[in-house]
């Protein structure tokens, strides 16, 4: 048995930031405050000028796409998509995919993210990534077909590299099939019949662009929420990544079967796709969580910046400066997004018997000071750089910013070389 002490910093802790002494024994916190019985010190962190925050959760991304960065902007949505980002990412390799994830690992450490939940298209490459980096991920093969097939290959491959990642326990898998515009009914059927049969859940886009809709209308006069219930899609634990072109009536559908929304702000203002009505979810009762979307349309895997935007953009939008607060875009951020990936009292909070995920914030930074209240400071002046280190699974793989678990000079080298 291994144990860190990290004493006397700042904490959030159920929406307080108090100082408390925080005891890790091997990968789970093992108590706040009260030194647990048999506890062995191997490492002592001073905390006196750290705040230590649940490790974020960033519910949607795309890690393989890190090379992607920057190559298709200022384009409309389905031109960024069908003629700036599917060429490129038609010829990338397996390797090239590995070394995207690892250079999105790298990027989402460095902002004190601690889990993602990934749709990819390259099996095996980044539950390669996530096994060597020491992250935690929630990992979906990306599926698009036509028919009810269940011999689809790509479905093989979903199948496959869950068979891969049963040996390392931060690796978790759901079915991704992609969108309502790449997944025909009878397809989405299959895809959601296997997720029920085999205890899965669901990752999916749904609502993104106004196109989407409007084709969803005159194909099958239906909204996406509405197309993806037919499917079956909501019958098992599901992830609606986006949400943007949504009726009330949808909302109802999504309360109905609990579905988690998975809000993008940054992917979404930058492809001119709109704003997800989130003050409305959460006065509807949904669990809304938050993602960077992948690095081709944001082009940042900062949560910080994510938390940042869903603070803000409400706001303007609503013209209400209180329809959303920083407490809560925090609690979005962590214990929602563990909430939709399935880890709800795994992770997602400093709390006894919880997977040691923290990110340890240097507070004697200029962001930082004064500390009139971290809580808004985390939420309006943090951006990322204050992350000293960082803590999954009870391994350090971060301190002094220095990532401890990556040769990442080999990784900007390889990922530079793949461009």
């Amino acid at each position: 048995m291994s144990g860190i002490l990290i004493k006397d910093a700042y904490a959030l802790i159920d929406g307080t930031t108090d100082r408390h002494s925080i005891y890790i024994t091997d990968d789970k916190i093992s108590g706040i405050d009260k030194e647990p019985a048999g506890f062995k010190q191997d490492t002592m962190i001073d905390g006196s000028s750290f705040l230590v925050i649940p490790g974020l959760i960033n519910a949607h991304t795309h890690s393989y796409m890190a090379p992607l960065r920057n190559i298709a902007d200022d384009m409309p949505f389905m031109d960024w998509l069908l003629k700036g980002v599917n060429p490129v990412e038609d010829k990338m390799t397996g390797k090239d995919a590995y070394y995207g994830a690892m250079l999105a690992i790298i990027e989402m450490i460095m902002c004190g993210t601690t889990t993602f939940n990934d749709m990819q298209m390259h099996i095996h490459q980044t539950t390669k990534a996530v096994k060597e980096s020491g992250m935690r991920a929630v990992i979906s093969r990306g599926l698009v077909g036509s028919s009810y097939d269940r011999n689809d290959v790509r479905i093989k491959e979903a199948l496959e590299e869950m068979e891969d990642g049963k040996d390392c326990d931060r690796l978790s898998f759901m079915l991704g099939p992609h969108a309502p515009y790449s997944c025909g009914p009878d397809y989405l059927r299959c895809v959601a019949d296997l997720a029920k049969e085999k205890g899965l859940g669901i990752h999916i886009h749904l609502a993104e662009s106004q196109t989407e809709i409007d084709n969803l209308k005159k194909e099958h006069n239906c909204t996406a929420i509405e197309y993806a219930q037919k499917a079956g899609c909501f019958d098992v634990p599901a992830i609606a990544a986006h949400c943007i072109r949504v009726t009330d009536s949808d909302i109802e559908i999504m309360k109905e079967h609990n579905v988690s929304v998975v809000t993008n702000p940054a992917s979404n203002m930058k492809l001119g796709n709109g704003f997800a009505p989130v003050p409305k979810f959460l006065e509807a009762g949904l669990n809304v969580a938050i993602g960077t979307d992948g690095a081709a349309s944001n082009n940042s895997l900062n949560m910080f910046h994510e938390i940042s935007l869903l603070a803000l953009i409400h706001k303007g939008v609503a013209l209400d400066p209180v329809c959303i607060g920083a407490e809560e875009c925090l609690k979005i951020a962590t214990e929602n997004g563990a909430k939709a990936l399935g880890l709800e009292g795994v992770t997602g909070k400093i709390k006894e018997g919880y997977k040691a995920d923290l990110a340890l914030l240097n507070l004697d930074t200029p962001s930082m000071i004064p500390q009139n209240n971290l809580i808004s400071s985390l939420a309006y002046s943090a951006n990322g750089s204050e992350v000293d280190t960082v803590i999954i699974d009870g391994r350090i793989v971060m301190q002094d910013r220095e990532i401890k678990t990556i040769d990442t000079e080999k990784v900007f080298f390889e990922a530079k070389k793949i461009v």
